[in-house]
């Protein structure tokens, strides 16, 4: 049975090649990362994590005194790291202050030099400024600059910009703030769609977030490219689920950082649900958000063109979409759209920080459809009678029951019109489907129109004997239409026909031809053993290969061995251990290598043979020609 919602196809708002944000965190996704930074901690580093996570987010812990009870029980400590991490927790939390000793600020003071590492001087500089003590921005930023040509890696670069957004802002910070482009440009370019760092989504999150946490601090655009900030997002929110809090947390402040700065937001438009409009349904409803799904209040979302997909003939221009939060409306009957595709060239004003805001994106325009002059005949095949035809109008059945035979033939005849137009249409599918009553049996043809737009079809039962199984009875006719732009797909049975096939018609039916019977079960044979020689053959071979070498035992027993002349000098050494060696190299080649690594062995151990046996001959020439 087929059911007209299948033929219903699914609304796909294509969005072209444009320099666009790919991926965003619907609210789906911010609940699930926000869920995954409301994991249990039970360290310094996973709570400072979840705090400043949340934060980015605009989120409160869950429980504010229990983390700051936690936070206070980590008690002294010497580690500038976990003194961050107390201190930054504390000023992320209203109202919990944190004491420390009072060697704490000389301890940390004492890490900021230009010979320790950039994490020690970045901790220690956000834990000073997060307890509200001071330091000195210069000796930080030499401290940082020297470190920088130490460890030049995108995680202490990250590490040197979130330490400059603790320095006064009257500092030299360009200094820092110039890693960025350098940065920037080590980054891995994945088809013109992403951007990240061999490092991970997780260097690659804190790096975007320190690099606009510093901007906002200087008050100056980062050294960062439109398309490249955009490839940078997509890599970073590509993924909706992370496997530890630290990566959820970066995530969090790269999606802070991109929503909350005052030199690019990226802007995500997506329709509202279904991007498919009718008559019925005339507004196209889209939404304009960042890419957490939150609104841009300043947004004005402008239709700078719409265009028929196939003619490409403008249809409405230069029109403005009316706002309501995040929720942008458009009645598209204004542009008086008959059935099909339209795509649209979309823009969002109202503040210049907007990046990726020319969206270029498809929508249907759908239409009901109605059948117009159903005809239905039965035609004596010698054309001896006239035919009967009977009009059947749309949606009702026919009263009669049709009938035909091996000398009758039925015949039907229809329009698909547009219901609101009047407009004759071409669905992409139009199908008679006829089924058995009795057993359910259905058979499928396809309808076709002529040159005039008028569908026919005609079933001769004799031709079709076949496919029916020559099974009498009464059929059950139905006419099926759906198109992607009909927005009522049809299902009609519009009547019933009694087929008579009788044993004149034809040759009676094979099994095999009937339908929707069982095949023969298809038996797997696996493929045969290849067949071997016998023992005798193999040992007759492996004795004839091994005759080479047996003949060079032989002569060598008839010619003797002759040590007189044989020296313990490195090169007469050197050369039977070369001569040795390529025997074993020989073997080996039988046994493990192929001809190529055998080649490359042999070129090496030859070439060292033929040089040490090149200087034992010179050495034994020299000795004749000394002992005459």
């Amino acid at each position: 049975m087929i059911h007209s919602g299948i033929l219903l196809i699914a609304v796909v708002v294509a969005v072209a090649n444009a320099l666009i944000p790919r991926h965003y965190f619907s609210p789906a996704d911010v609940e699930r990362l926000e869920a995954s930074l409301r994991r249990p901690y039970d360290s310094l580093e996973d709570a400072y994590h979840s705090t400043i996570g949340l934060k980015a987010l605009g989120k409160k812990p869950s429980d504010a005194k229990a983390l700051c009870n936690f936070v206070k029980s980590a008690g002294e400590t010497e580690d500038a790291q976990s003194l961050f991490y107390i201190a930054s927790v504390s000023a992320a939390l209203p109202e919990c202050k944190v004491t420390l000793g009072q060697d704490v600020q000389q301890r940390l003071l004492a890490g900021i030099h230009e010979s320790a590492p950039v994490s020690q001087v970045y901790h220690s500089v956000g834990a000073l400024s997060s307890l509200g003590l001071p330091l000195s921005s210069q000796q930080s930023i030499i401290a940082l600059t020297t470190g920088l040509a130490r460890e030049d890696n995108p995680i202490s670069t990250t590490e040197a910009l979130f330490a400059a957004c603790f320095l006064s802002q009257q500092a030299d910070l360009a200094r820092i703030a110039q890693e960025v482009e350098d940065l920037v440009a080590r980054a891995d370019d994945h088809g013109k769609v992403y951007l990240q760092f061999e490092e991970g989504v997780e260097a690659t999150a804190l790096f975007i977030a320190a690099a606009y946490e510093l901007a906002n601090h200087i008050g100056a655009d980062p050294p960062i490219k439109q398309d490249q900030l955009l490839q940078f997002a997509n890599a970073i929110l590509v993924r909706k689920s992370h496997s530890s809090l630290s990566e959820a947390s970066a995530v969090a402040r790269a999606a802070g950082a991109l929503s909350n700065n005052r030199f690019h937001v990226p802007v995500v438009v997506r329709s509202d649900g279904s991007a498919a409009m009718s008559r019925v349904r005339p507004s196209l409803r889209l939404r304009v958000t960042d890419v957490l799904s939150r609104p841009l209040p300043k947004a004005e979302l402008i239709l700078e063109r719409a265009r028929e997909a196939v003619s490409r003939k403008t249809v409405l221009s230069q029109v403005a979409f009316s706002a309501s939060g995040d929720m942008h409306e458009f009645d598209f009957l204004q542009a008086n759209p008959q059935r099909g595709y339209f795509d649209l060239s979309l823009v969002v004003e109202g503040d210049g920080s907007f990046i990726g805001k020319e969206v270029e994106m498809r929508v249907k325009f759908a239409t009901d459809v109605v059948v117009s002059n159903m005809e239905v005949s039965t035609v004596d095949k010698d054309q001896s009678m006239a035919a009967k035809i009977t009009q059947v109008p749309y949606p009702s059945k026919a009263s009669s029951t049709f009938m035909a035979d091996g000398h009758q033939k039925l015949a039907l005849s229809f329009k698909i019109i547009d219901k609101h137009s009047g407009d004759i249409l071409t669905p992409q599918q139009a199908f008679i489907r006829i089924q058995s009553q009795r057993s359910g049996q259905e058979v499928i043809f396809v309808a076709e129109p002529d040159p005039q737009l008028l569908y026919r079809f005609e079933l001769d039962p004799q031709e079709r004997r076949a496919q029916f199984g020559a099974a009498s009875g009464t059929y059950s006719v139905f006419l099926v239409v759906g198109d992607a732009t009909i927005d009522n797909p049809l299902h009609w049975h519009l009547g019933d026909v009694l087929l008579k096939f009788s044993e004149e018609d034809g040759p009676p039916i094979a099994k095999t031809e009937k339908l929707f019977t069982s095949k023969p079960e298809i038996e797997h044979m696996f493929r045969q053993p290849e067949k071997r020689p016998t023992r005798a053959v193999s040992n007759a071979f492996t004795f004839m290969v091994l005759c080479p070498l047996l003949l060079l035992f032989v002569l060598w027993f008839n010619l003797g061995v002759n040590l007189r002349n044989f020296t313990f000098a490195p090169s007469t050494i050197l050369f039977h251990l070369g001569l040795g060696s390529m025997l074993v190299l020989l073997y080996m080649f039988w046994s493990h290598l192929n001809m190529f690594d055998m080649l490359k062995y042999l070129t090496a151990v030859g070439g060292f043979t033929f040089l040490a046996g090149n200087r034992m001959l010179s050495q034994m020439a020299a000795k004749r020609m000394k002992s005459h």
